[in-house]
């Protein structure tokens, strides 16, 4: 029913946006952005990490990956990427479907700045071969996402996660 509290999200805050399904997985960065057309930097993947107490999810551009030190600093303790079955525990969606829209409970959002160079993004929505189209400020704005730099500097590589 992933899918469905997708759907139902945007029935209720954005109903001028499409929940696009295609025939093809989109479950990986480079899947979906085949069967989307865009660069894989344009995918909007969403990860779930815990630091410390919290549980959170994290909203970045497809090929960024977390910096251990910049997350640290920020947060104040290293991410710990949770397993499959956690996520879909908190998220109601499966990995490869995860994003932050029609989740069963509140759940702090953010999204990392590497998402802000584009126009409009493409995270899942749900489903594996689930997505939406939609820019990345309106993503945070119906979220109640806060913005983050949390991912590795593409030019030094940085500490990944």
């Amino acid at each position: 029913m992933s899918l469905e509290s997708v759907r139902a999200f945007f029935a209720v805050h954005a109903p001028d946006i499409d929940v696009i399904v295609t025939e093809q997985s989109s479950a990986t960065v480079p899947l979906a952005a085949a069967a989307h057309g865009v660069a894989p930097e344009q995918i909007a993947k969403t990860i779930c990490v815990r630091s410390g107490e919290i549980t959170a999810l994290v909203v970045m551009s497809g090929t960024s990956r977390l910096d251990n030190r910049k997350f640290r600093d920020h947060f104040g303790a290293k991410p710990r990427m949770l397993g499959g079955d956690e996520v879909a525990g908190i998220t109601s969606h499966p990995v490869g479907g995860v994003c932050p829209f029609g989740l069963p409970s509140p759940i702090p959002i953010y999204c990392d700045v590497s998402l802000k160079r584009f126009p409009e993004v493409v995270p899942a929505a749900g489903a594996i071969n689930a997505a939406v189209r939609i820019s990345p400020e309106r993503m945070a704005d119906l979220t109640a996402a806060t913005w983050v730099d949390v991912g590795q500097d593409p030019v030094s590589g940085g500490d990944a996660a």
